[in-house]
């Protein structure tokens, strides 16, 4: 699993205008799920079901 900067970085990830992360693909925005255990949140495209983690 990449992290979001390097999705950015990729190719993978975009930003829209409002600053939300859209997966490149789909153009649809990443959702966020939280563990508390974890110190990183994983972004999650409901529409194809890529994932890349975000640190906190």
């Amino acid at each position: 699993m990449k992290s979001t900067r390097k999705g950015l970085r990729a190719g993978e990830l975009d930003k829209d205008t409002y600053g939300r992360l859209t997966c490149g693909e789909c153009g649809e925005s990443l959702k966020k799920q939280n563990d508390p255990d974890e110190v990183f949140s994983v972004r999650i495209c409901p529409e194809c079901g890529s994932e890349w983690k975000e640190l906190r």
